[in-house]
C-alpha cells in the first residue's frame, strides 16, 4: 500500500528516515564499536553513567576538534537524554552539546588557518549531518535553552548562540 496521497505517484527518493531506536543503527558502519547502545543505555544507570559519558565521548570524536562520523546518528538521542532532567550525567551531555554545536558549524573556506587546523567542510560530512540533526531537533535545542531545571550559569551566551545557529542550519 502506498503512503502517497490517491491520486499522487509515490516520491521517487524519498527522505531517509532517522532510526528511531538506538539499537537499529548500524553503528559498525561508522567504524564504531556494536557497543553504542549500551553506552546510550549506560547515559541513564546512575552506577554507569560518568564511565558511559567518558567512553562514548571518546567513541563519538575523532580527535579534540573532530567530530566522528557516528555523531551524526548517536546526536538524537544525546539531545533527548540532555532534556532529560532525570539522566546523571545531564549537565555532562549539555556540554558536549556544546563542543557538538561549535564543531558542526562550516569553516571559513576563505581561511588557510581554519581549513589547515580543522579541515575543509568537504573532508568532514559530519558537520552538515549534525546541522541538520539539530535543525530537526530544534524545538529540543530550544527546550533545553529553557530550561530552569539546569543549574545556573551552565549555558553562557556564547554556548547558547552556537546552539541556535546550528538548529537554524
Amino acid at each position: 500500500m502506498s503512503s502517497a496521497p490517491h491520486g499522487t505517484a509515490p516520491d521517487p527518493h524519498p527522505a531517509p528516515r532517522m532510526p528511531r531506536r538506538r539499537d537499529d543503527i548500524a553503528w559498525a558502519d561508522f567504524g564504531c564499536p556494536a557497543g553504542i547502545p549500551a553506552l546510550l543505555r549506560g547515559l541513564v544507570d546512575p552506577a554507569a553513567a560518568a564511565e558511559a559519558e567518558r567512553v562514548l565521548g571518546n567513541v563519538l570524536m575523532d580527535g579534540v576538534f573532530t567530530l566522528g562520523p557516528a555523531m551524526p546518528a548517536a546526536l538524537p538521542f544525546l539531545l533527548r537524554l540532555a532534556a532529560d532532567p532525570a539522566v546523571p550525567v545531564r549537565t555532562e551531555l549539555v556540554e558536549v552539546l556544546f563542543v557538538v554545536a561549535e564543531l558542526s558549524h562550516p569553516v571559513d573556506g576563505g581561511s588557510e588557518r581554519a581549513i589547515r587546523f580543522l579541515g575543509g567542510d568537504r573532508d568532514h560530512p559530519e558537520r552538515a549531518r549534525c546541522r541538520a540533526v539539530f535543525f530537526e531537533h530544534a524545538e529540543l535545542v530550544r527546550g533545553l535553552l529553557d530550561d530552569r531545571t539546569l543549574p545556573d550559569g551552565l549555558i553562557p551566551p556564547e554556548e547558547r548562540a552556537s546552539l541556535l545557529k546550528a538548529a537554524a542550519a
